[in-house]
């Protein structure tokens, strides 16, 4: 069977000389929605930055599209293919969102206007505040701004960090449904979510983990189905 898209594969690690991940594998196919779930501490965010390059893993390994970067840096991985959008601070506030988006082609050396064209049509309403300061935004347009910008790389594989924190149930709706139709174009997704039931309900894959430790894996339907993960995880 051909290995998936990405796998970051049993990977232990953490900061300093503190393990957070202990074996933990997370894997995405191509145009897969992979959403990383799990109660407060468990380590979700952690094995993000695993894959992402942002700490060392002294066990296991990150593989995308069939090449090994587990010793690449963050900066690296970018021109590898991955596009991440941290939880806070992901955006310039004293720039423009057109400014933002265009911080988003710095490694780009070919024409990107029809990227951020792509972008404004998914996200219509930046560009009616293309020339608005990005910091008068609400939170919702702000985390517009932040997965745009990490298209203007675009990437193979988009990696999002507790995309719908602090939204409303409207806005987290509306951003999920960006990411489906992000996922149609053939971009691989990966997602830290603390609302499980709603992210696993777009996932064609979800990780459980506990400790830093994989408890669950299986499709997000099937996940939403299990009666220990609902009593568990999903508030019944």
């Amino acid at each position: 069977m051909a290995d998936p898209f990405l796998i970051g594969e049993e990977m232990t690690g953490g900061y300093g000389g503190a393990d957070i991940l202990h074996g933990c594998t997370l894997a995405v196919e191509k145009g897969e929605i992979a959403v990383i779930v799990g109660p407060n501490g468990a380590g979700k965010s952690t094995a993000m930055k695993a894959v992402f390059g942002m700490l060392n893993i002294h066990t296991g390994r990150v593989v995308l599209d069939g090449e090994d970067i587990t010793s690449l840096t963050p900066q690296a991985r970018v021109g590898k293919g991955m596009g991440f959008v941290p939880q806070v601070n992901n955006i310039f506030t004293t720039m423009t969102v057109e400014e933002n988006l265009e911080m988003g082609a710095f490694i780009r050396t070919d024409d990107y206007r029809d990227t951020m064209e792509q972008v404004y049509e998914l996200f219509p309403i930046l560009r009616d505040k293309r020339n608005q300061h990005a910091g008068e935004l609400s939170g919702g347009q702000r985390q517009q701004v932040a997965v745009g910008r990490a298209l203007m790389t675009q990437p193979k594989l988009l990696m999002l960090d507790e995309p719908t924190a602090g939204v409303s149930p409207i806005v987290m709706d509306e951003l999920f449904d960006r990411i489906i139709e992000v996922a149609r174009t053939g971009i691989s997704i990966l997602m830290v979510e603390q609302n499980a039931r709603q992210a696993l309900e777009i996932a064609d894959k979800g990780y459980v983990l506990v400790q830093g430790r994989n408890a669950y894996t299986d499709t997000g339907q099937a996940l939403l189905a299990d009666p220990e993960v609902r009593r568990t995880f999903l508030g019944g």
